[in-house]
């Protein structure tokens, strides 16, 4: 009788321009896995970059069908190989949270009600000590709306169950420590 063996779910979260795309397809490669980008970029590239709050509930829509797309892909490969491999995911309902109530002061009960439902085994926090890199849809280059949103994202990762580890210093640095705790989470 087979088992299908569990997919271990890693998210990386922070603020903008703190390494999270690059962090997550470091990882994705290294482990031979698959990262599931954050949905948001690709619906403000489509959409233009002004949104409201119901673009909000359409975005999280969006990121949960992506997550759910990227789990089947993995465990599929999982239950081939019979080798554990993380899914790394770029952005969470907690992102979501935290965007909503910085952006316009509130949050959908939509996107509070899948934070109860979300279940992951690993975040990791990308600090906001590397350079702003400008792009089309970053909104917080100023160093306050940064700190202030990593101290909000440290504050719900302490007050949640799910380990988590802060990733900071340089990017060879970031992989490394991204790498020892996830290896530690698949050795579980």
């Amino acid at each position: 009788m087979s088992t299908t063996m569990p997919l271990k779910k890693i998210v990386v979260i922070g603020p903008e321009s703190t390494g999270k795309s690059t962090l997550c397809a470091y990882l994705a490669d290294y482990y031979k896995t698959l990262w599931c980008p954050e949905f948001a970029r690709t619906y403000l590239l489509e959409n233009g970059t002004t949104y409201t709050i119901e673009d909000l509930i359409t975005i999280a829509k969006g990121q949960l069908a992506a997550v759910q797309t990227h789990t089947k892909a993995v465990q599929s490969q999982i239950d081939q190989t019979g080798i554990v491999k993380p899914l790394i995911i770029d952005t969470d309902m907690y992102v979501m949270k935290v965007w909503a109530e910085y952006v316009f002061g509130t949050c959908p009960t939509f996107i509070l009600d899948e934070i109860n439902k979300q279940h992951f085994d690993l975040y990791l926090l990308c600090k906001p000590d590397i350079p702003w890199v400008q792009d089309e849809l970053r909104e917080y280059p100023d160093e306050k709306p940064r700190q202030e949103l990593f101290q909000i994202y440290k504050d719900i990762l302490i007050n949640q169950q799910t380990p988590w580890v802060e990733i900071s210093g340089g990017f060879e640095k970031r992989n490394q420590k991204a790498v020892a705790a996830i290896d530690a989470v698949l050795a579980r």
